[in-house]
């Protein structure tokens, strides 16, 4: 067994929970990671904010019942 460096792993930077909608997006905006395609699996963006897909069918259900 080798004594030599670890080799770093690629940690995937986690989004922010609110988009700061600066011209230039920084580095965790959930935008520009949805945009990407590196978006942690189950999250969706809803209105600038960072929310969960089963949050979100929550939030359409109780908008669509209210409207009925």
């Amino acid at each position: 067994m080798g004594k030599g460096k670890k080799e770093k792993q690629a940690v995937a930077k986690l989004p922010k929970k609110k988009c700061c909608e600066s011209k230039t997006k920084c580095g965790r905006c959930p935008l520009r990671m949805l945009k990407e395609g590196t978006l942690p699996a189950g999250y969706t963006v809803h209105k600038r904010h960072l929310v969960k897909v089963s949050e979100l069918d929550a939030i359409k259900a109780k908008k669509a019942a209210k409207a009925a």
